[in-house]
């Protein structure tokens, strides 16, 4: 079965409906939401969307504040045109109907997190993520352009390989004419052709334990983009989340907001003591892999799993009225975070690498797009600035629809060559349990081996682990029919593989990259 659209979405977050709604005014648009539209990752960012909005702040400082906390990796470009941008999209989101909190005076409130100099950080009290996804979708599920396509989940996007040529990394003209979509209710593979694709499926977190990340959320887009021979960059820089709820039966980890730390709050360890100032002078508000180094540190020093947050200090009206979500959420497990210290630990947060692209958001492979979490853009270098990513999304997905519908419409002859899915000599699985175990164990792998703090053998270990669990998941996909779980195996076992490849390829310790072999000398260890 054949479903020609313009423009194919792949990713249901805030960079994949932004960039639908633009778009829309120019074609049909198609998007592929692996669960229901409203479960992404953009639904759980609480702190907000950073922007420059007043006096004193200014785009230098945004721009230099972003380079220090990316440790001076960034592309200097692409950081000023995000922030520069960065307003006139903000401004795009409220005419959408996105609504962001003011003070008495009618100005936004503006938070401030760590690693900003200034107080730049728009929000919708706790929940910024779930306001702004709120506003895409009534406008998506509004606009006679769109089909939303919901639990539907991309396989692989469709190349010149699946009609019979030969297609290797050095290949100059690789183009990507759609995806083979899996539809979860009647179990069929659907060939979505478009002349424009753009991957906006999120980060990999799921790829660890611990993760602040939905569950879906497995690398889906950057693995179909590296077996299709696309180019992925910077994938040692996985940001974790210093914060998140201290919970362990609990998936998705709950984050609780670095917003929360920029309002006074206070990392302490068991004895009750403020440690972060012994590694940084900027204490709890220091760039997040230096935060995460120092709860990582202090927790192997106590052996206990996590550290505290106090934010007992801070007037309860607005704990309140500024982080209701977070006062909630501890009251059902028994927290009153007027009174009692919050448990935290690190989590896997964020992707700072990914499908590397452009400044008008083109990958490597024609008629292909990432935006979100799921690109390298080259903002974030070898860390990302708190609030820096829904700014990075929308900047880039107005770019890619820009670019994008001057694409030409794909010629007759060429979509007729392409096939439909092929599972002839396949069989329906029935050992599901050789796949749950198998995420697992690489799950395992990437946080004792890939985590917070690396070494040269820990990495080595992780790898000759993870081929091991490669050769077993190829054999068991070619074998079976098709399902979201063996899919999301592959997946994560492919972003683990470039995660360790190219951790082992970076001879330095840089930002979310610390590998204990290489130390910088001036770089303290934590």
């Amino acid at each position: 079965m054949k479903n020609k659209v313009d423009f194919l979405v792949i990713g249901s977050g805030i960079a994949g409906l932004f960039y639908a709604l633009k778009v829309s005014k120019s074609g049909k648009v198609a998007i592929i939401s692996k669960d229901n539209i409203d479960n992404t990752t953009t639904v759980k960012a609480q702190g907000g969307i950073a922007s420059v909005m007043y006096n004193p702040d200014s785009y230098d400082k945004h721009i230099e504040d972003t380079i220090n906390a990316g440790a001076g990796l960034n592309d200097r470009e692409i950081v000023e045109i995000v922030v520069k941008e960065g307003p006139t999209r903000i401004h795009d989101l409220i005419k959408i109907g996105t609504h962001f909190d003011k003070d008495s005076e009618g100005f936004y409130d503006l938070n401030k997190e760590g690693g900003h100099s200034e107080s730049r950080v728009l929000h919708f009290k706790d929940k910024t993520g779930q306001e702004i996804q709120r506003a895409l979708v009534q406008r998506v599920r509004n606009n006679p352009n769109i089909q939303v396509y919901e639990n539907h989940f991309a396989i692989e996007i469709i190349t010149q390989h699946h009609f019979g040529e030969l297609v290797r990394k050095s290949t100059p003209d690789i183009t990507c004419y759609g995806a083979y979509v899996f539809d979860q209710e009647s179990k069929n593979v659907v060939t979505f052709l478009a002349s424009a694709t753009m991957i906006a499926t999120g980060g990999c977190g799921n790829a660890y334990q611990n993760t602040t990340n939905p569950v879906g959320i497995t690398g889906d887009g950057i693995a179909m983009v590296y077996r299709a021979k696309g180019v992925v960059e910077n994938m040692e820089f996985v940001q974790f989340h210093p914060t998140a709820l201290y919970n362990p039966t609990e998936k998705p980890a709950f984050l609780i907001t670095e917003a929360l730390r920029g309002a006074g709050a206070i990392l302490k360890n068991h004895k009750g003591e403020e440690f972060c100032l012994k590694y940084d002078p900027r204490g709890s508000l220091a760039p997040r892999d230096i935060v995460a180094r120092a709860i990582d540190t202090e927790m192997k020093l106590s052996g206990e799993d996590f550290v505290y947050l106090d934010a007992r200090h801070i007037s309860k009206e607005k704990l309140m009225n500024h982080f209701p979500t977070i006062y909630a959420k501890c009251m059902e497990i028994g927290i009153n975070i007027t009174k009692d210290m919050i448990p935290v630990t690190p989590a896997a947060h964020y992707l700072c690498g990914g499908i590397k692209t452009d400044k008008s958001g083109k990958s490597s492979i024609a008629n292909l797009y990432a935006a979100g979490e799921v690109a390298s853009t080259g903002l974030h270098g070898a860390n990302r600035l708190a609030s820096n990513s829904l700014l990075e999304a929308v900047v880039f997905a107005h770019r890619a629809a820009v670019d994008s519908e001057n694409i030409k419409p794909q010629s007759a002859d060429i979509l007729s060559k392409i096939p439909d899915w092929n599972d002839e000599g396949t069989i329906k699985n029935e050992e599901l349990v050789l796949i749950s175990h198998s995420r697992k164990e690489v799950q395992q792998i990437m946080s004792s081996y890939v985590g917070i703090v690396r070494s040269d053998l820990r990495l080595q270990r992780a790898l000759d682990r993870l081929e091991i669990i490669f050769r077993e998941t190829e054999d068991l996909f070619k074998a079976s029919k098709i399902t979201v779980s063996i899919c999301e195996l592959r997946n994560i076992i492919n972003v683990g593989y470039l995660i360790i490849k190219m951790a082992k390829d970076r001879r330095q310790s840089v930002g979310l990259h610390y590998n204990s072999d290489l130390l910088d000398p001036v770089q303290p260890k934590v």
